[in-house]
């Protein structure tokens, strides 16, 4: 793989966060020494550096009452050296959506050999490990189940992860129609890891069109919420730097991926709100402007990668009121941060009146915010659940 190489970078106190790279080519050929000239403006990564990251990689994959032929394409696109990890909110009690999917899984990993590991939200063992290690926030409130949303089965998703011993952890949406995108994003993930100088590394992919069908295909740059929530992210930044900037441009990348030394230690809000709060988090705690959470990752730095895909991610359209939750609860994480001031404040609060998603006066919720795993009992989590391993596995040993 060919990507631009880091043509710039700003820096909010401990963290690096790097302008969005381009993928120049997916495949870069056969091993060859680079010619200086080239490596002035290309990073080429090598297909043994790639692979070298994804056996160490688990691709979790979110979902609930997705289309079947959609999740069999996603699957189909994970690389095969990456532990695939779906973790499913899927109906249960009408039709069993959970064993289509199980079944799926199973007859795609039967002919791949493929590693992979699958459980349902609402698992009973998996509530028991999470109350054994006293990671009641994922609960809801009678205890007795996990909580309903994405971002809780992206947490469940990297638990999975640390309890399969992986260094790194991508996320990849359910209802992308193109295998070829999720492909892509994984190289992507391991790309950045790679050429990282920092164990505390984050990969974000930014779409490089989003079409929209309506009698001819357009294939459009910027999603609304994205152009919104990215807007609002970076006038928290510039307001405190004094410098206006545009630098984060993937405040909602679903598609991203984390180290697991950095995804041990972030909290993750319920929702939507899940990956504005990643970067909120990170600004809170390393930003330099609040104190340090903790020094010695300080001083090891973090990196933010923003990497611009070659194929396009043509999705499910969920409707107007999809949009207006996704862009209230990303901005309700940015609003009720510490580091946001009146200027951002009333940035929001216009934005969600302009777009029909508050009346006048009103103001977002506070998002429910789950702990950081390495603040809970994650060895007690693990020890519970590697007693049941085998019923997630999808080929048993």
């Amino acid at each position: 793989m060919r990507i631009e190489k880091q043509r710039y970078t700003e820096r909010f106190g401990s963290i690096k966060i790097h302008d969005v790279q381009k993928v120049l080519e997916l495949d870069s050929g056969r091993k060859a020494n680079s010619p200086l000239k080239e490596a002035i403006a290309v990073d080429k990564i090598e297909e043994d550096a790639i692979k070298g990251i994804e056996e160490k990689m688990a691709v979790v994959i979110p979902t609930k009452n997705e289309k079947l032929k959609l999740f069999e394409g996603v699957i189909s696109g994970v690389p095969h050296e990456c532990l695939i990890i779906v973790v499913s909110n899927s109906e249960r009690k009408q039709t069993d959506r959970f064993v289509m999917e199980e079944d799926t899984l199973e007859q795609f990993c039967h002919y791949t050999q493929r590693k992979a590991l699958i459980i349902h939200q609402k698992d009973t063992v998996l509530t028991q490990a999470l109350a054994q290690a006293e990671y009641t926030g994922l609960l809801e409130d009678n205890g007795k189940a996990v909580r309903d949303g994405k971002s809780e089965g992206m947490v469940i998703g990297l638990l999975m992860a640390m309890l399969a011993g992986k260094e790194y952890v991508g996320f990849v949406d359910a209802d992308n129609y193109f295998p070829g995108a999720v492909w892509e994003y994984v190289k992507c993930y391991a790309a950045g890891f790679s050429t990282s100088l920092s164990p505390y590394t984050m990969v974000r992919i930014l779409w490089r069109y989003k079409p929209k069908v309506s009698g001819e295909v357009y294939f459009r740059k910027w999603g609304r919420v994205s152009e919104t929530t990215n807007k609002c992210l970076n006038s928290l930044i510039s307001a405190k730097t004094g410098f206006e900037t545009d630098i984060i441009k993937t405040a909602n990348a679903g598609e991203h991926a984390i180290s697991m030394k950095l995804a041990k230690i972030l909290p993750y809000a319920s929702g939507y709100a899940v990956e504005p709060q990643e970067l909120v988090a990170l600004f809170e705690d390393f930003g330099g402007v609040l104190p340090v959470a903790n020094q010695q990752i300080a001083r090891q730095g973090i990196e933010i990668f923003q990497m611009e895909s070659r194929n396009p991610h043509f999705h499910e359209d969920r409707g107007t009121m999809h949009l207006r939750s996704m862009l209230l609860q990303g901005l309700s994480t940015v609003y009720h941060s510490p580091l946001c001031g009146d200027v951002t404040k009333r940035m929001i609060a216009k934005e969600l009146v302009t777009q029909r998603v508050l009346g006048r006066g009103e103001k977002p919720a506070k998002p429910h915010i789950n702990y950081p795993p390495n603040k809970k009992n994650i060895e007690n989590f693990t020890n519970f659940m590697a007693e049941h391993l085998d019923s997630y596995s999808v080929l048993k040993e």
